[in-house]
């Protein structure tokens, strides 16, 4: 029964950081290339980053390269998510998900999902 859980979303000002936590719990971690995806009211779901079962591979949205960095450590069955310079615009739940490679993150056919954390960036 493998369960992925977010935390450190909140409210932050235009410019500022945040970073997300994935814990995952009741599977191999290693096994699964890991992903975040972002959704926010009344749009559609979208793909924000992903990392390959080894963190060898890194894949962005364009519009957060630059800004948002991916990383896991695979000791602590654990992804992150620094977000710095943060937009109004990257307002939304962000949920992270597992897959068995990069690309099927890329293509949104994660298997396994979290359940968000909302991310609030005031102007």
């Amino acid at each position: 029964q493998v369960q992925l859980v977010e935390s450190g979303g909140g409210l932050v000002q235009a410019g500022g950081s945040l970073r997300l936590s994935c814990a995952a719990s009741g599977g191999t971690f290693s096994s699964y290339a890991m992903g975040w995806f972002r959704q926010a009211r009344g749009k559609e779901r979208e793909f924000v980053t992903a990392i390959s079962r080894s963190g060898g591979s890194v894949s962005y949205l364009a519009s957060v390269k630059g800004r948002f960095t991916i990383s896991r450590d695979n000791a602590k069955n654990t992804v992150y998510l620094q977000m710095n310079s943060l937009k109004p615009e990257d307002t939304a739940v962000y949920s992270c998900a597992a897959g068995g490679t990069l690309h099927q993150m890329v293509v949104a056919a994660a298997e396994i999902w979290g359940q968000g954390t909302q991310v609030t960036v005031s102007s």
